[in-house]
């Protein structure tokens, strides 16, 4: 292999270039983006990088670029897939031809049906240009209607909150993060966005979007007026690239458990991607997550070059919202019992075990990194497919060390 192209520049993308050149690949790299910056991590964007206005937190500057000798595109979005031809070609006429192609493009935020178009009223919170656009419209005085109860939706409620403006979340499901959070832990954090004076909407239905996008009228009878609306209601994977070079498409670009496509010089990583589990039985499942994204660029780099690791990491999400940090390991879907340990400070865990007694995923919630430690071992409980007693996982005098040991 002479040349690798990567498409996609975000933290995955990023991260399979180093990757590449840490395991030994001496050939050509280049890296393409459609934003015209280089490579940045996105979870500042509804945290505290929207909360300083600060500048995207680069994955590297562009010196480490040049010394790794990776060649980085921005600002060029890619037309289509020459898969006879070997080349992507570049929608301002370029193409790049590739021994082997990475696709790492991520997701976009879901379009909420019948919004208005280019209305500087409502907002979806993907990009850099998109946190400084919502960062200006907040402030105290100001109000702000977020649409969708789920991570990234709450914690631009709770940076909002900080910023002094008026805050009100608007879910249509019964309770806010329905998806795969625990109703113990989403209580909380409720609790938790109540107190700091956010009004949030379960259960309500919105029937229209009016005034270029600052009126929510609800089906329910009733309107909510803000100055912004900022839509969060999931994302979907950027698989269209894919899709139309006929590579097989499973709620995203279809890989097997070396991401690899459906042709075998063509990978995919990252939230563009739906994989096999080996820990949950080859469930097929799609991962929004930074951890995720870091992970699979770091292995996809070593099987663009021949080797044949697999995706043997266990799901891990968080989120921080005031002062408590929310994480989750594993997928506790087809949990059948719950066990709590309760910590200090008000923290508590919650161990998921499926029919058979093994531990499947661990949710847990607190101040600060209070549940750190204990969710990095029940991670590690998880990927050995452990058994635990029910009662030691309750009992806080248990080490889950001593866990792991037996």
């Amino acid at each position: 292999m002479s040349h690798i192209v990567i498409v996609g520049a975000g933290e995955c993308g990023a991260r399979a270039a180093f990757a590449l050149r840490e395991k030994g690949f001496d050939g050509g790299i280049t890296l393409i983006g459609a934003e015209p910056d280089l490579p940045y991590e996105r979870p500042p964007l509804s945290k505290e990088g929207l909360a300083a206005a600060a500048p995207p937190k680069y994955v590297a500057d562009a010196m480490r670029y040049e010394e790794a000798r990776i060649t980085v595109l921005t600002d060029a979005p890619v037309a289509r897939i020459d898969r006879d031809e070997k080349a992507v070609e570049l929608a301002d006429g370029r193409s790049v031809a590739y021994d082997r192609l990475l696709l790492a493009t991520g997701a976009r935020p879901r379009v909420f049906p019948g919004a208005p178009e280019n209305s500087e009223c409502i907002r979806m919170l993907r990009t850099h240009a998109d946190a400084l656009a919502i960062r200006a419209a907040l402030a105290p005085g100001r109000k702000l209607a977020v649409i969708g109860g789920g991570f990234i939706g709450l914690e631009l409620a709770a940076t909002a909150r900080m910023l002094g403006a008026e805050v009100v979340v608007i879910e249509g499901l019964p309770r806010i993060l329905s998806r795969g959070v625990p109703e113990e832990i989403a209580a909380i954090v409720d609790e938790r966005h109540r107190r700091e004076g956010v009004e949030i909407v379960c259960g309500a239905r919105i029937a229209a979007i009016e005034q270029g996008g600052a009126r929510l009228l609800l089906a329910e009878g009733g309107r909510i007026d803000a100055d912004l609306v900022v839509v969060g209601i999931g994302a979907m994977p950027n698989s269209e690239l894919a899709e139309a070079a006929d590579l097989m498409v499973d709620n995203g670009i279809a890989v097997d458990m070396s991401l690899c496509t459906s042709d075998p010089d063509i990978y995919a990583a990252g939230d563009c991607c739906s994989f096999p589990l080996s820990h949950y039985d080859g469930r097929r499942v799609r991962l929004e997550a930074w951890r995720n994204a870091q992970e699979q660029g770091t292995l996809v780099a070593a099987n663009l070059m021949g080797a044949a690791e697999l995706v043997a990491s266990v799901p891990w999400f968080w989120s921080d919202q005031y002062e408590l940090t929310l994480q989750i390991a594993g997928l506790a879907d087809d949990a059948a019992v719950t066990v709590r340990r309760d910590l200090s400070d008000g923290a508590f865990i919650l161990f998921h075990l499926d029919g058979e007694g093994r531990l499947i995923a661990a949710s847990g919630i607190g101040p600060g990194n209070a549940v750190a430690r204990d969710i990095r071992l029940a991670e590690m409980l998880i990927a050995t497919g452990s058994r635990p007693d029910p009662a030691a996982l309750a009992s806080p005098e248990t080490k889950l060390k001593k866990l792991l040991a037996a």
